[in-house]
């Protein structure tokens, strides 16, 4: 699906880079054609300096995607979630990250968490990047506790494993 919608915008790096920023930031494209946190309109300027591009190009990609039924329909609907993962150093929280090798293969998610709960160490929060939006897919998972170096060898260990982080 990512693939189809940056196709949509081929020939136009600048709005293929608005668009993975709508996309990595979950921001969504109102009825109006601003762009939202929720009910937070984010400024085209401040999404054209991030990106150093001219605030037009954020003008014309919104009115690009509710032109096309497709984009309205995914833009509309987006939403943020809110990450632990820079917070976990304030508040004492682990963060371990797997690399993994083919990301859509069925069970990754349940079978690292289910080591790590076998150890009865609770997981406060899981996140992985979606294969299709990313090269390099990552599992980010947050615990109350570390990690055993042991547990730490054993995901390493896993088949589909390239490489763990703590």
């Amino acid at each position: 699906m990512f693939d189809e919608i940056m196709g949509k915008f081929e020939g136009s790096p600048s709005q293929q880079a608005v668009i993975r920023l709508l996309l990595e930031r979950g921001f969504s494209v109102n009825e109006d054609g601003r762009v939202v946190s929720g009910g937070i309109e984010i400024p085209y300027t401040g999404i054209a300096r991030e990106l150093e591009i001219d605030r037009r190009v954020v003008d014309s990609t919104t009115d690009a995607i509710l032109e096309d039924p497709e984009l309205r329909e995914i833009f509309g609907n987006i939403s943020s979630i809110p990450s632990l993962m820079d917070l976990a150093p304030v508040l004492d929280l682990s963060v371990l990250t797997v690399e993994v090798g083919a990301a859509d293969e069925a069970g990754i998610v349940a079978e690292i968490t289910g080591l790590i709960a076998d150890r009865g160490i609770s997981i406060r929060q899981v996140l992985s990047d979606d294969p299709e939006f990313t090269d390099e897919p990552k599992l980010y998972l947050i615990t109350d506790d570390p990690l055993p170096g042991d547990l730490l060898v054993e995901i390493r260990e896993l088949p589909y494993v390239r490489r763990v982080e703590f």
